[in-house]
């Protein structure tokens, strides 16, 4: 299975209507702190704009709407994990992704037989608080070489200005959020990414 190397992460309907146009391929609906019917509703708004584009969605977390709502991608973190029901998802038919941060973490991923395994924060993020130091480029060719067929995402303080050693250590994609959706121009950064990932397609795992 391979990944678009370019994947955008976003946390509104909103971002997906402006960017996913531009072509964009891969994009996650990550969205924290609404109700259930209102994720549901940016879930149905997602799923439509990027059907009309031929583009891939991908849930963050909410993997029971991502049933209900008929979709066929889910990411889900170490903790989701561990609550979630891995046999309903399945059967379902979703495609999962799973974050990773340390070697155990990985070996909880890959034991779940994930489609794709991501691997942060690669750089320091400005995102979110996290509690694991910047992994550094080395790691990503650590974790692809464990990881083996399973596409590797790497994620956390990436730029375009840094994507050459990302993929010259083995990611399969590029997760990004903050250096398009806190860019001044973000559909002029959009561009650039998909201009700087373009000689990656029809690479990956």
């Amino acid at each position: 299975m391979r990944l678009d190397p370019f994947y955008l992460i976003v946390d509104s309907a909103d971002w997906i209507d402006r960017l996913i146009p531009l072509g964009v391929k891969l994009v996650q609906l990550r969205i924290k702190d609404r109700s259930d019917s209102e994720i549901a509703a940016e879930i149905r708004r997602a799923k439509a704009t990027c059907a009309a584009h031929g583009a891939t969605l991908v849930i963050n977390d909410y993997w029971r709407l991502a049933i209900e709502e008929g979709c066929d991608w889910l990411h889900l973190g170490q903790e989701d994990l561990a609550e979630a029901d891995l046999s309903a998802i399945r059967a379902a038919g979703l495609k999962l992704g799973l974050s990773t941060h340390d070697p155990a973490e990985l070996s909880t991923a890959l034991a779940a037989e994930p489609d794709y395994v991501a691997l942060g924060p690669v750089y320091p993020t400005i995102l979110k608080a996290m509690r694991w130091a910047p992994q550094g480029l080395d790691r990503i060719s650590e974790w692809k070489a464990a990881a083996g067929d399973v596409p590797l995402v790497a994620i956390g303080g990436l730029t375009v200005e840094r994507l050459p050693g990302v993929f010259a250590q083995g990611a399969d994609s590029a997760a990004v959020v903050t250096d398009i959706t806190r860019n001044a121009d973000p559909e002029g950064r959009t561009r650039q990414w998909i201009a700087a990932t373009a000689g990656q397609r029809g690479r990956g795992a």
